[in-house]
């Protein structure tokens, strides 16, 4: 996701373990850093109070040696000392192995988590990785999803049987609401009279950003004041348009984001038609619409659900003038489109009712 679970505080791995211990479960959590980064216990949430999370960092590389060793070590230590109900497993295929096999160990429910299409991971191609990996989702105790086409894919590849549940990423509503866009960019030091659109997250050929790049070329031979803003990671030697009209912010923090977002008048969600795009929901989209800003999205996945009665305001994936001509209407229209956006709570809600029946179906079949 790009953005760091401790340092960053961001993501569903930081807002829903800590959700739950908001909602009086005691959370312990296990981190794994693919880069050098501080390492030792870490407190997030109110610690003295028992209503935070108690997270355990280890970096996979330390020096030029791997401590892959130290994390199991680690990982078997906490959890003979802690004695949990259930190992949630996050991130990719290869914890989703790691957290079956340590659950089979010291007797716990293991739910799996996929807040994406691991398979079509780059990591996940390492012979030997994808059987393994389908193997622990088809036999888990639970496994959670964070869209609804992902867990059907999941229920029907990996031919499961036993619970699966849809958890969606909630919305930080402290952060994410309606903003006086004047404000907002005056805060970003964007111009205030011109007409901007744009977008946040990251920045990749793999979800089509080019097509917005030549979409706003298309639109700019007419719209005089026409602007485009960007936020967000990106890979090496991605080609940003240059100009005058053309407002790059890089990498903004989370708290940022909704001030970033306000400033648009139009938001635009690129993705392509692909083994990720399919089963995505972005979370950018539920944040757009907690800050009611006028969007448009590619017809990918989700979306197609999200937005079934504004389909007016899905453009052909991989089309820049099909983008061109949504933005173009939107940008007359000014649609703000109205669904329920779930809060981080909601979700953990979910979450703790999923646990709660797990550990319960364990006692009855006991």
């Amino acid at each position: 996701m790009a953005k760091d679970l401790i340092d960053d505080r961001f993501g569903r791995f930081r807002e829903l373990p800590l959700e739950l211990a908001r909602l009086g479960h005691e959370v312990h959590g296990l981190t794994l850093s693919y880069r050098q980064r501080p390492e030792g216990t870490f407190i997030d949430g109110d610690g003295l109070s028992g209503s935070g999370v108690t997270w355990n960092s280890i970096n996979l590389l330390s020096g030029r040696l791997p401590q892959l060793l130290r994390y199991i070590r680690r990982a078997l230590k906490l959890s003979q000392e802690f004695r949990p109900d259930i190992i949630w497993a996050c991130s990719d295929a290869y914890h989703a192995v790691f957290g079956r096999w340590l659950a089979e160990r010291v007797r716990a429910r293991c739910v799996i988590d996929l807040y994406d299409n691991f398979e079509a991971f780059a990591a996940s191609r390492i012979t030997g990785v994808l059987p393994l990996f389908r193997r622990a989702v088809k036999t888990a105790d639970g496994v959670t999803a964070f869209s609804g086409r992902l867990a059907d894919n999941v229920t029907r590849i990996y031919k499961r049987t036993k619970p699966t549940i849809v958890v969606e990423n909630g919305v930080r509503k402290d952060l994410f609401q309606p903003r006086d866009q004047k404000t907002c960019r005056d805060r970003l030091g964007l111009p205030k009279n011109m007409t901007i659109i744009g977008t946040a997250g990251a920045l990749d050929s793999s979800r089509g950003i080019e097509t917005l790049f030549t979409a706003f070329e298309i639109l700019s031979r007419d719209i005089a004041d026409l602007h485009l803003a960007l936020a967000g990671p990106r890979p090496r030697g991605l080609q940003i348009p240059g100009g005058s009209r053309v407002h790059d912010f890089k990498e903004l923090a989370h708290e940022q984001v909704a001030t970033f977002l306000s400033t648009l008048d139009i938001a635009v969600i690129c993705y392509r038609h692909s083994a990720q795009g399919e089963v995505s929901f972005p979370q950018k989209a539920y944040e757009i619409v907690a800050c009611r800003v006028p969007l448009v999205a590619a017809a990918v996945g989700s979306m197609n659900e999200l937005l079934k009665t504004y389909t007016d305001l899905l453009y052909e994936p991989g089309n820049s003038a099909s983008l061109a001509n949504v933005i173009r209407r939107q940008l007359h229209a000014k649609t703000v489109i109205e669904v329920p956006t779930p809060a981080w709570s909601d979700s953990a809600m979910q979450l703790s009712n999923f646990f709660q029946q797990m550990v319960g179906r364990d006692s009855t079949s006991a």
